[in-house]
Order: C-alpha cells, then structure tokens, then sequence
C-alpha cells in the first residue's frame, strides 16, 4: 500500500443505505489542481490538492494493514483506461459494502460532480448515470445518489480541484474529491453541513431531516444542522436530553463567540483544524 495512502473509513463502508457522510461534492467545470504536496494530517496520509490537506470520512481515521490487496484489473479508476464509451468504477463484488474491485461499465449518463444521480443496481454494484469520471456516492435505499468527482492521478500524487481533497478507502479504489469548508461561515451547498474530519473541516450531506436543531440529540455531525456539531451530552448543555449520549451544539468564534444556551461559553475544539484555530464549540465551562 503506498505510504500516503488517505483513507476514508465509515463512510465508504456503508453504501446500500444513506451513507453517514454527505455530498461534499465538487462541482463540474472545477478542473484539476496539481499534484499534492505532503503536510502533517492527524494520522497518516497525504495532502491531495494543490493546496494541501488531508480527509476521512464518517466515524474516524483508520490506516489500512500494508497487504490489502488492489484490485484494479481490468481497469484504475485512477487513470479512467476504459474503452471509449466506458467508465472505471469502484465496485463489492463480495456485497459487503466494501469496494475492492474496479471495472468498465458502460456510460449511461452525463450527470456532473454535485448532480442528482441514481444507481438502478444499488450503490456497490458501481452502475449509475454519473459522467465520465466521477461516481454515485451517498446512495439511499431507492438507488439515489450525488456524483462526486473521482480523484485522478495516482494514490501516491492524488490530483483534485483547488480547495478540495482526495480522499480514498482503504482498498485504494473508491477515490473521491471533497470540499473544504468554514464552519463559521457554512459555505456548503444548502443540503449539506460542513463537519470537522481528521484534520479538515469537509462538506457532507445533511441528513438532519427536520431535526438536528441546537439541543436535539445526535449520533453524529451529518444529524445536525448547518453550523451545529455532534457533541458529549453531558459536556454541552443542561437543555440536552440527559438521557442521550450526544446532542446538537453551534460552532462558535473564538475567543467570546455568542452561544445560545445561557450555561455555554464558546470553547476551544477538541482538536484544533489549521487555518481554522478561531473555531470553537458551544458547551459548558469545565
């Protein structure tokens, strides 16, 4: 496995039903950035656009043990060597949800990176109506999806749009390009939130529905509104249900950033992201 290797853990694990990150999709017409230079992520990794940065997805970091087996036969994602008319795409043909295979499929589509798409054979059989080079992430159980762009270049030298980052499973397959994102001022798309992962702040898509308001409680970030996190209960607030284990907090500017519950001052994160060292979170004092 090549030591930059990225790796994008829940996230890219869970494909049949709504997948715990969000879109963060790139949109079309972006074009690519150079290849990436190595900086300092929270675990182990490589910075994948030209300007820098690293990302996971869903509940965490995790390295892959070196003797995972690539499967890019008979195609690399990375490199798009499909006939003309074709496309390589990641795909389980074991159906545990987990990509560790490539093939040529047939286009069938020219939904661009950021667009509705929709997988008819379900998420992980790799058959949806994205365009060429890029792929249906997110997919929910009626086959919808959002088309991301699939990173390009190779593992070791990930290329990506500017204010992007490639992030990858731990197979080496599923390659896509997320967005950067302020926290403070919320700059993704309306469906979706921006969320601290590893040592980015990242784009994913809102899956709140019509909860994940201040106070409400969570299991993770994508449950929670625009500008909210998924924090400690017992650390937050008095007005979170003491009898879940996380709720609802907005992401608050540092040093005195005004909270909305009366017992809250604006913190420090648990694990400051660069760039970003303003951001804190609301919760009670220590």
């Amino acid at each position: 496995m090549p030591r930059f290797a990225r790796v994008l853990a829940v996230a890219f694990v869970l494909a049949c039903g709504p997948a715990p990150a969000g879109t963060g999709a790139i949109p079309a017409g972006t074009g690519t950035s150079e290849p990436a230079t190595t900086g300092s992520p929270t675990t182990t990794g490589t910075e994948h656009s030209s300007t820098g940065g690293s990302s996971s997805s869903g509940g965490g970091d995790f390295i892959a043990p070196p003797d995972v087996p690539v499967h890019h036969d008979p195609c690399d994602p990375w490199r798009q060597d499909c006939p003309d008319g074709q496309r390589c795409v990641p795909w389980a043909p074991s159906g545990s949800g987990q990509w560790t295979h490539a093939k040529c499929v047939d286009i069938i589509g020219d939904q661009a990176p950021g667009e509705p798409c929709t997988a008819p054979e379900g998420g992980i059989a790799g058959v949806d109506d994205c365009a060429l080079g890029s792929f249906c992430w997110d997919v929910d159980a009626e086959n919808h999806g959002v088309c991301f762009l699939q990173c390009a270049g190779t593992s070791d030298s990930p290329i990506c749009p500017p204010n992007a980052v490639c992030g990858s499973d731990q197979y080496l397959v599923l390659a896509l390009c997320l967005a950067r994102c302020d926290p403070l001022g919320q700059d993704c798309p309306a469906t979706e939130t921006c969320v601290q992962n590893g040592g980015e702040f990242l784009c994913y898509r809102d899956h709140s529905g019509d909860e994940g308001q201040f106070n409400d409680p969570c299991g993770d970030p994508k449950e929670c509104d625009q500008g909210l996190d998924c924090i400690e209960a017992a650390t937050a607030a008095s007005a979170c249900d003491a009898r879940m284990p996380r709720c609802c907090q907005p992401y608050c500017q540092l040093p005195d950033g005004a909270c909305p519950n009366p017992d809250q001052q604006c913190l420090p994160l648990q694990a400051t992201v660069p760039g970003h060292e303003d951001v804190g979170i609301c919760s009670l004092p220590a």
